[in-house]
């Protein structure tokens, strides 16, 4: 994936305009998990959804495996704070939603798999609404998996949970990730969790977001919150936020 000079700004009728990304150039890899570390409002989900397809730049292009993107594709799949799966469906029916017209029996071998991967089995028949948060966005992320994605946006998923909770699907989403290798851009203004997840984090400043600097994490996985160098990047994205004294 490749950004070169990505702009937007907002306009409505009878206000000024917002500018809210003004230049971003930014390249990842296939299979990497990239995490957009920046405080709210500062274009992090502007520029998720123009990578996605769903909102257009102004100016600057935006390129995946050499192509430019002009609007929603299914090889990339978006995963939601709020979870974005049907409440009237079950686990399984959501999990195999994007499966569209593959035959059954290679939609209950795809769901099964999934339904395995995120810790479900047991839970195939259950509605949405029976099932705790972090149950809930695990569907949500198997139902993202099992479409096969090249690509997997991610807008603050585990913002919703409750602290154990999403500690506990940190490490659920790190060990899927290292399972599957799809390419995961994931925004965030959680350190902790960037530092925990990223193979790079990318750093935004307040609006408009421009991009302070990206820091390669480059420690092995699991990581140890307590470690000298875990200590020293975390350090260093406080810096970068403009918080001089963190723990």
């Amino acid at each position: 994936m490749r950004l070169r000079g990505v702009q937007k700004t907002f306009r409505e009728p009878g206000k000024p305009p917002v500018e809210v990304l003004p230049g971003i150039d930014l390249d990842v890899a296939k299979g990497e998990l990239i995490c957009l570390l920046g405080p709210s409002g500062c274009g992090k989900s502007t520029l998720l959804n123009i990578l996605g397809g769903f909102e257009t730049a102004d100016e600057g292009t935006v390129t995946i495996d050499g192509q430019p993107v002009r609007g929603p594709d299914p090889r990339r799949v978006f995963v939601f704070q709020e979870y974005g799966i049907f409440p009237w469906m079950t686990v399984w029916d959501n999990i195999a939603f994007g499966l569209g017209e593959k035959r059954f029996e290679e939609k209950l071998e795809i769901v099964g798999h999934y339904i395995e991967l995120v810790g479900l089995r047991g839970f195939e028949k259950t509605f949405p609404q029976q099932l705790s948060g972090g149950m809930r966005q695990r569907v949500a992320v198997a139902r993202a998996l099992a479409v096969k994605p090249d690509i997997i946006f991610m807008d603050e998923p585990l913002g919703a949970l409750d602290s154990l909770t999403r500690l506990k699907m940190r490490a659920e989403l790190l060990r899927i990730w290292q399972e599957e290798k799809p390419t995961i851009l994931l925004v965030t203004h959680d350190v902790d969790e960037s530092v925990q997840l990223a193979d790079r984090v990318v750093v935004f400043s307040a609006r408009p977001g421009r991009i302070l600097e990206v820091v390669e994490v480059g420690i092995d996985h699991p990581r140890e919150f307590g470690s000298r160098e875990y200590t020293e990047i975390k350090n260093r994205l406080y810096e970068l936020l403009g918080v001089k004294h963190a723990l």
